[in-house]
């Protein structure tokens, strides 16, 4: 029996949001229950241990360099700090710089931050983030605020906070694959609420990418894109295209969640469809990419109250999240 749910639309400006029809360190997640059936020995694969506090740290040093919008100061000094980090912890760092046109015509310099490990290995993963901040506040209670910036804690700088402690995990043990972590620049000055133009203009700096890659026809088996992933209690659904373009990648990362103890962050049902930078990595790679991303059914945007608002800051900032959705993705990548 097909089951047909109505098709409705939630104004959440850039990521449209719609539903539609129905150890090397001492740490690593439970294993899979032993049959009694006799097997051949398997070498059992350690994980790394994620550690949280660091996160927090990565996090917390982004935020206080202020509103990380192009064109500004605080942009320039976090960029320079990330690309700075990656390269410290042993990647190989290019940091793609292009001029790109906001929805409102205006040019923004904006840099994808582009860390590698194990380049000369052709069994690739993609990691993926945004770090930019958004200009304006426009989801804000007090009208007031609507153009101004806001911090981005939970909406940017977490999720670089999550890559920057995995690249720090990859670059003390390495895993028997070779990884790239992209930080994307320019994802978040899409159309705000008051001023519409009907022009999206999001997600501006993994279009680039994606139409110029900084390796000749790259690619990759697969890529995970982090967004919103350090916010208190945050709950993770499968996300509608993930399940459309990359769903064994989906099914991989969620049996880790499990495996890992957490699957009370990550929830076994689907939400809807999110306008993301994984859809550009799609689109113009067609690298199977998925999107973790917290959704919260209980707001009218789908994301937390504090999304887009001057309430993202530091306060919206958990070490637990960040170890659940850390630990899982590392359990992932070692146990290709």
């Amino acid at each position: 029996m097909i089951i047909f749910v109505p098709l409705f639309f939630y104004s959440m400006s850039n990521k449209l949001f719609f539903l539609i029809s129905i150890a090397l360190i001492g740490f690593s997640c439970k294993q899979n229950a032993q049959t009694n059936t006799p097997s051949k020995t398997v070498e059992k694969v350690v994980v790394p241990e994620f550690n949280p506090d660091s996160a927090y740290v990565y996090t917390a040093t982004q935020v206080a360099f202020g509103s990380r919008v192009p064109n500004t100061p605080a942009h320039k000094a976090c960029g320079n700090y990330l690309a700075g980090e990656l390269r410290r912890l042993g990647a190989g760092v290019i940091e793609q710089e292009a001029t790109l046109q906001t929805y409102d015509n205006q040019s923004i310099q904006a840099k994808n931050i582009i860390a590698s490990f194990n380049r000369e290995n052709k069994n690739r993963v993609l990691l993926c983030a945004h770090w930019d901040s958004r200009p304006y506040a426009d989801n804000d209670a007090n009208p007031e605020n609507h153009r101004k910036p806001i911090d981005g804690a939970n909406d940017g700088a977490g999720a670089c906070g999550v890559l920057l402690e995995i690249a720090r995990q990859i670059g003390e043990h390495s895993p028997n694959i070779g990884i790239d972590i992209i930080l994307f620049d320019a994802e978040d000055w899409g159309e705000p609420q008051f001023d519409r133009r009907g022009r999206d203009g999001w997600c501006l700096g993994s279009e680039y990418w994606a139409q110029h890659p900084h390796v000749l026809n790259y690619t990759a088996n697969y890529g995970i894109l982090l967004d919103m992933v350090s916010a208190p209690n945050a709950q993770f659904y499968k996300e509608y295209f993930s399940m459309q373009y990359a769903p064994n990648v989906v099914k991989k990362v969620w049996e880790a969640a499990q495996v890992c103890g957490f699957s009370n962050y990550f929830i076994n049902r689907q939400s809807g469809g999110i306008e993301d930078d994984h859809l550009q990595i799609f689109k113009h790679r067609k690298i199977p990419c998925i999107d973790i991303i917290q959704y919260d059914p209980n707001t009218s945007s789908g994301f937390g109250d504090y999304w887009h608002t001057l309430n993202d800051n530091m306060d919206r900032v958990s070490k637990e999240t960040m170890k659940a959705v850390g630990q899982t993705v590392l359990y992932v990548i070692y146990n290709q």
